[in-house]
């Protein structure tokens, strides 16, 4: 779940190679929910509603717009993957027509692709006062670079004074997927695959980190329950793989091969009626540009 939140890569066996379009609308149908509690917690603390114009920074397919929409915020939304984008604007917009350029109407919510840049208001409007970064980050490697260039970008864009989210993982013993998602390191290591993702556990200070080089004051935080259900172990499967975080290993061995590990990784946490559960906490950083 900046410029590069979202990673695009070709898996290495082309036989392997997973349609863009289907994952994601694998991320969209399947993953995508599971942080679902997150939005609604930093909406209902932050008293999200008419008033808000909220700018979300790799909004992907949109559920995080939806739910602020809801609620009355007027929301707007960045990304670089266009086959998410467009399965955004197929739950924000679905009567309009829609390219990711400028022209599209204030009152109604707004997608665009590309770096936050692309997302300034028009002439007239009133500046953003909410930005989201809702792409936990803390788990990969670098998953926070490009972050905080991208968050100074949308700062200029909104109100002095705008409330910023930064999003994360919670600590590895609270994330039951933790051990799974070390699946993906085990096999690139192993392979010594070039352009590892690294997945490490989160740090207690890496959304401060990002903040501190954004140059954002920290004004409170929250955890956040978020458990990942799968009505089976296809699903889990498929949700986990279009996260993008087994991206290194699929490179260095095959999906095949990641998908089959990573179904015995997520062995212990299947129901005897053959629904997968896992718990996890995420954790969220209220600041203030």
């Amino acid at each position: 779940m900046t410029p590069t939140l979202v990673r695009h890569h070709r898996y290495a066996d082309s036989s392997a190679t997973v349609d863009a379009g289907t994952r994601a609308r694998d991320w969209a149908e399947i993953q995508e929910r599971m942080l679902a509690p997150l939005y609604e917690a930093v909406y209902q603390r932050l008293e999200v509603g008419a008033a808000t114009r909220m700018l979300s920074i790799g909004c992907g397919s949109g559920l995080a717009l939806l739910i602020a929409a809801a609620r009355g915020a007027h929301v707007t939304g960045v990304d670089t993957d266009r086959e998410r984008l467009a399965l955004a604007r197929e739950r924000l917009l679905p009567d309009a027509g829609w390219d990711g350029g400028l022209d599209q109407p204030a009152e109604q919510p707004r997608l665009f692709v590309g770096a936050p840049s692309a997302a300034a208001p028009a002439a007239g409007e009133a500046p953003y006062n909410l930005l989201t970064a809702f792409n936990p980050i803390g788990c990969v490697t670098g998953d926070s670079e490009g972050l905080s260039p991208a968050l100074e970008a949308a700062v200029r864009l909104s109100a002095r004074g705008t409330t910023v989210i930064l999003t994360g993982w919670g600590p590895p013993e609270r994330c039951a997927t933790a051990p799974v998602l070390q699946v993906a390191a085990r096999l690139a290591e192993s392979a010594r695959a070039p352009r590892s993702a690294g997945l490490r556990a989160a740090r207690r200070d890496d959304l401060e980190d990002v903040a501190a080089r954004a140059g954002l004051k920290p004004d409170g935080s929250g955890r956040v329950s978020c458990p990942f259900g799968y009505a089976d172990m296809d699903s889990a499967v498929r949700g986990l793989l279009s996260t993008g975080l087994f991206d290194s290993a699929v490179r260095a061995t095959d999906r095949s091969q990641v998908e089959k590990e990573v179904a015995e990784a997520l062995h212990p946490h299947r129901r005897p009626d053959g629904t997968v559960w896992m718990p996890n906490v995420f954790r969220y950083l209220v600041c203030v540009s």
